[in-house]
Formats: C-alpha cells, structure tokens, sequence
C-alpha cells in the first residue's frame, strides 16, 4: 500500500498503480508536506490489511516533511547520489529523524564524482547511529537487504498490526 504526496498531478500515483500496487494520491497544493489527517484519510481510503506495509512518500523535499508526524512507525530518508554527498549537512533534521538512510542510483556511481566515503562520515556527523543501506532501484542491488529492513521492523512492532514508513526523496 502507498500514499503517494505531491502538490500536482497523479504522475507517481498512476505509475505505482500500474505496478499492481494499491494507491492513494493527496495532493497539497502550494503545502509543501503531508499532515497527520491527510495521512489518515488515505489509509481511510486504502484500507490496508491487516499487518501490511503502508509506505507514505511525502511531498519531494527534505525541510518541511522533517517537522511533521505522520504517525509513522518508521522514517526512511533516499538519498540519491545523483545530487550529492552533502545532503545531510544542508537537511539535518530529515537525516537525524530518519530511522533509515537509502543511499539509491549506486549503479550510476561510476559515472560521478560521489564520495560514498564522504556521504557515509557526514551522515555519521549527522546521527552517528544511523543505519545506511546502499541500493540500486534499476538493478536492484541492496534491495534483499531494504526488504530485510521492512520485514525485521514489521516484526519489532507487534503491537502494531502493520508497518507504515514514511518515505522521502532528495
């Protein structure tokens, strides 16, 4: 189950739709992030089974997303390494409320100049307990480890009947 959050169109939506996969778009318009009761009347519309994964990706950007509780039982931070090794300094809060860091596109890492050692200290600089996954989305490296991830935090939360996470994208 997704929620998908954009200010416009249902391009995200409609794409993970055509994977199978049940969403709900919300729209915020000029907002910038997801609140607590859009997030609620989207489950309200998805109505997830019975311990599901609901993933709720936020509006796409790394500052107001950060100060809001969507209720998740989990936050997960892309990082892309198409934009750069520096975004847990420019956006700490978002890395030190993440309870996962996604480093994503290491497939494209032979042709950049991304600093994965770099990336790696200033995200330790940030929450030095951070946990980092390294993952390739087109190839799929790392991603047994990510499935890993969601399946061991499904399991830590059995007073909750499902896991929700909240996504967000550099």
């Amino acid at each position: 189950y997704v929620i998908e959050g954009d200010q416009a169109t249902l391009h995200d939506a409609e794409r993970l739709h055509g994977t199978g996969c049940a969403v709900v778009q919300i729209n915020t318009g000029a907002g910038c992030h997801l609140d607590a009761d859009m997030v609620a009347r989207g489950l309200e519309s998805l109505l997830p089974s019975a311990h599901s994964v609901v993933m709720i990706e936020n509006v796409g950007n790394l500052v107001c997303p950060a100060l809001f509780d969507l209720g998740e039982q989990a936050r997960v931070v892309i990082l892309s390494v198409t934009e750069g090794e520096d975004k847990p300094l420019k956006y700490p809060h978002m890395f030190q409320s993440a309870h996962l860091v996604l480093i994503n596109k290491i497939d494209l890492l032979p042709y950049l100049s991304f600093d994965m050692d770099q990336c790696l200290r200033y995200v330790s600089m940030v929450k030095a307990s951070a946990q980092v996954l390294q993952i390739s989305a087109q190839t799929g490296e790392g991603l047994a480890a990510w499935y890993h991830w969601i399946q061991q935090h499904r399991l830590t939360r059995p007073d909750r009947k499902g896991l929700s996470c909240s996504v967000f994208l550099d």
